[in-house]
């Protein structure tokens, strides 16, 4: 709209047209010369103007707005310029007909004032009738003009009567013409292109474009994520972006004709403290794209994790107890988004309600059977609403009342009960907090039956969640700045409590067996909800948020109506919380010692299931991609062995029977004679009975088998199950088989996430590989498969080749450089009774395991396991070793260069000069 540009401040400094069209004037020669000269002096001109605005928006780098406008109104001048010299000095026609008049008119994003330094150029050419020749020749030679300039520009051509004809048919070419605004050339063609838009294409026509508009949303919102709390947003298309604003706009500016965001309130849209809000967001939104596109270069829209710290740098965010610079900028970032989620959501139910008194509703099918208890709220066209305006005022308990109601009789919202719980929820104080009827209501609300997640983000965005429980208000939009975590702290706790809700109503049987059939033996589900609900609770507070999530919990459960015993088990669970998925995926679950320790620690089989529930779900509500069939395996078999000691006691009572059970069922599944068998069995030691299923048990004995004389055998096969393929490695144990493996892997594309070796009773080495391709799949095709064995077989025959072919594949990861993590080595004696663990802490990379094995090679130890684990951009890799003599590794004078060798090869140092 014209007035972004008209209130850009000290306009003249950004490019002054009169003086910049009196050189134009002084320019002399052929029409080529003239060209030229003219895109040398427009390309000044054009530089000057982005390093002003860019200086300008350092100087005040939260005005995006500005800078949006101020980048309009230089484009708009140089257009002009090039137009004038374009007709006047290149084409000029002394007496033009009435075919021969052109209008210039900007559209989408530019006409609406508002465009990003790399934003395209969107230009609408206009015409009376069909195109004179004239006309062709002043548009081609601008195109050229602005194309040499460097302006990337979306044109069309059109007649006044194929612009009607195509908006009519076009829905993306009726909302770029929906914001068209005048630039340049024949003011009265405009004025007449607006007049038949408005009358032959918006009108009558209102329903049909609001329908379009909202499921082009929809499938944006799918297409980008469908969550506006994803940690690398999409600052443009994303949910809660500015889409979402200019599409508010879009369907407020056609069905009631407004020509402002402020004319929205006069519409009844918004009120004027919502006006604000949404003026406020997208001035943020703008000022953050604007620096984005500065920073990148180019039209970058995706806000990853390497432009957030320059970004948050550039606005002059300062890091806080407890939290970096760049956390409370995205923590800031998605407050915002989150606004325009709560506008976007106020907004359209009240078109809702505008079109359903003509008709149908947009948003529910059908409306449900009406409710007789209600305790005063009412029903209107099956929403839930308030009886008057003063309603939540009179009892503040009913804020948290009417989403209870709304849960128990599966009700929708009225927009208006909504705005008023917006604007009531500051009503919740200490009292409302302590009563004992809304605090039922709340429990009642998360431990529901039906569809928690729903109405909790509900509570969320109407900010009456944060209000009646402060330490939850105080992890709304918080973000962690790593690779790992895919949601805010408050969405991914609203997550982990539906997920929780489908394992308890049985939906996801299939995915988690065990959690849903342990769920029913529970004591107690709402301790089980409550500790989905605090477990992340204390994240940005400077301190581990496990043990003040604790604190919290002991505070806050008795409010809720817990009973002491409840109160200290949900503590106990916080406070634990990632207990078990440390165990299962950073320790050897077939050293016994493991399942003791973690036994001792749960105590009990009843925290036990709790643990294993509460821990799926936190993992699964992470985000995408992060669950996977290993994982579940994984924590099933460390349940299944805490389980056996917690029943039968702290002794090895159930191992040699688990380990017959295998056995067992291996034979029946080979179908070989006992003899044969036994033989076999025989050959393998105790730990590998218990570390391995009983199909990887299968494939390495048909491996084995098949191997018979032959030095060397390697297969690989896909793993739906585990999401990764399995490689087994059957081949005569010697020193540095380990790294020569993880290097060979590394080579092929592939990813190691678990690694389990063992040694036969013969000497030889039968090695289990779960390898994931870079997307985090398994290696499916014959071609992949074949290069990743044929890697592996050239690594263990021509060992001198590996270094060099390492030495070739870059070793980095840009992604991962975006995030400063210091190495870490320790060693633990204590874990395990046979063997000294070592963990690793580094910053992921490729090869970074091959690193690691090759450093404890050149130590002189052996790896007997590995446990891979990776949280975005954090390796956490652990060993299993001994001395070459299968001794503990004790004495510090050994112990002190293994942590130095290993500290290099997590750092890099060593893995380049391997490769050197």
């Amino acid at each position: 709209m014209a007035s972004r540009i008209d209130s850009v401040p000290h306009r003249r400094a950004i490019i002054d047209r009169r003086a910049v069209a009196e050189e134009i004037d002084r320019l002399q020669g052929n029409p080529v010369a003239l060209r030229q000269q003219l895109v040398a002096l427009l390309k000044v001109a054009l530089d000057q103007g982005r390093a002003q605005i860019a200086d300008r928006l350092l100087l005040n780098p939260s005005r995006g707005l500005e800078a949006a406008g101020a980048q309009a109104f230089l484009i708009d001048q140089i257009i002009r310029l090039a137009y004038d010299f374009t007709t006047e000095r290149l084409y000029p026609v002394s007496n033009p007909t009435a075919g021969e008049r052109i209008a210039l008119m900007a559209v989408g994003g530019y006409g609406r004032g508002e465009m990003a330094p790399h934003s395209d150029v969107d230009i609408a050419f206009l015409t009376p009738w069909k195109q004179t020749g004239w006309a062709e020749q002043v548009i081609e030679s601008l195109l050229y003009t602005l194309w040499d300039l460097g302006l990337k520009v979306g044109h069309s051509s059109r007649s006044l009567d194929d612009m009607v004809r195509m908006a009519k048919s076009d829905l993306t070419i009726r909302t770029a013409l929906l914001e068209a605004r005048f630039v340049w050339g024949d003011a009265a063609l405009n004025d007449e292109a607006a007049q038949r838009f408005r009358r032959e294409v918006v009108a009558g026509t209102d329903r049909d474009f609001v329908a379009a508009k909202l499921e082009e949303r929809n499938e944006r919102h799918r297409r980008m994520g469908d969550s506006r709390y994803v940690v690398e947003p999409n600052v443009k298309e994303g949910k809660g972006g500015l889409r979402d604003l200019h599409t508010l706009f879009w369907i407020g500016k056609y069905v009631h004709r407004v020509d402002s965001v402020a004319g929205l309130v006069d519409a009844g849209l918004l009120t004027r403290e919502e006006l604000h809000q949404f003026q406020r967001a997208e001035n943020f939104l703008w000022a953050v794209r604007c620096h984005l596109h500065m920073i990148a270069g180019r039209a970058e829209e995706r806000l990853t994790f390497d432009y957030q710290r320059e970004i948050a740098e550039r606005m002059q965010y300062a890091t806080r107890p407890g939290k970096s610079a760049v956390e409370r900028f995205m923590h800031y970032y998605f407050l915002q988004a989150k606004t325009v989620g709560d506008l976007t959501g106020l907004f359209l139910a009240h078109l809702d309600e505008q079109f359903a008194s003509r008709g149908r509703r947009f948003t529910l099918a059908a409306i449900p059977r009406r409710p007789r208890k209600l305790n005063g709220f009412k029903l209107v066209r099956g929403r839930l609403a308030l009886p008057s305006e003063d309603f939540l005022e009179q009892d503040p308990v009913r804020l948290i009342e009417m989403f209870a109601l709304a849960d128990k009789h599966g009700l929708e919202l009225h927009p208006a009960a909504v705005r008023s719980a917006r604007r009531d929820a500051r009503l919740i104080d200490a009292k409302v907090r302590s009563n004992p009827r809304a605090n039922a209501l709340f429990l009642d609300v998360l431990t529901s039956p039906r569809d928690p997640e729903t109405v909790l983000r509900w509570m969320n965005e109407a900010g009456v969640f944060g209000r009646f429980v402060p330490d939850f208000g105080r992890v709304v939009a918080q973000t962690q700045f790593d690779m790992y975590h895919h949601y805010t702290v408050d969405e991914h706790t609203i997550r982990a409590i539906g997920l929780l809700a489908r394992i308890d109503g049985g939906a996801l049987k299939d995915e988690h067996p065990i959690a849903t059939a342990v769920i029913r033996q529970i004591v107690s589900r709402r301790v089980l909800y409550v500790a989905v609900l605090l477990h992340d609770i204390a994240k940005g507070r400077g301190g581990d948020h496990s043990v003040l999530g604790a604190e919290v919990a002991q505070s806050l459960c008795p409010r809720l109506g817990l009973s002491p015993a409840e109160t200290e088990t949900v503590a106990w669970l916080v406070r634990y919380h990632l207990l078990m998925s440390a165990t299962a995926f950073k320790r050897d679950l077939s050293d016994f010692k493991t399942i003791l320790d973690f036994a001792e620690a749960v105590q009990s089989p009843e925290r036990l299931k709790l643990l294993l529930v509460l821990t799926i779900v936190d993992i699964r509500a992470v985000g995408p991609g992060v669950w996977n069939g290993w994982k579940r395996q994984l924590l099933g078999d460390l349940f299944d062995g805490a389980e056996e000691v917690l029943r039968l006691g702290h002794k090895q009572t159930g191992r040699k029977e688990r380990i017959e059970g295998k056995q067992q069922e291996l034979r029946a599944r080979l179908k070989w004679e006992e003899a044969r068998f036994a033989r076999y069995a025989k050959r393998l030691p105790e730990p590998y009975w218990i570390a391995e299923p009983v199909d990887v048990l299968e494939r390495n004995a048909r491996s084995v088998d098949a191997a018979r004389s032959e030095g060397l055998r390697i297969d690989a096969a896909p793993d739906r199950e585990r999401g990764a393929t399995l490689v087994t490695i059957y081949a005569s144990d010697h020193p540095g088989l380990f790294y020569r493996i993880a290097g060979a892997i590394h080579l092929a594309g592939g990813s190691i996430i678990d690694a389990r070796i063992h040694t036969t009773r013969d000497g030889m080495a039968l090695d289990n590989f779960l390898v994931q391709d870079p997307f985090g799949g398994p290696f499916d095709d014959d071609a992949r498969l074949r290069r990743l064995k044929t890697s592996i077989e050239e690594a263990l025959v021509n060992r001198s080749a590996l270094t060099e072919r390492l030495s070739a594949k870059p070793l980095q990861r840009p992604r991962a450089d975006a995030f400063p993590i210091a190495a870490n080595v320790l060693i633990d004696n204590r874990a395990s009774n046979r063997f000294t663990v070592i963990e690793v802490n580094a910053r992921d990379r490729p090869a970074l395991l091959y690193a690691l094995a090759y450093a404890l090679f050149q130590s002189k130890v052996t790896i007997h396991s590995a446990h891979i684990a990776t949280y975005g951009e954090r390796a956490v890799d652990t060993f299993y070793v001994t001395d070459l003599l299968g001794e503990k590794i004790t004495a510090t004078a050994r112990l002190k260069p293994l942590e130095k060798r290993l500290l290099e090869a997590a750092e890099g140092e060593a893995a380049q000069r391997a490769a050197a």
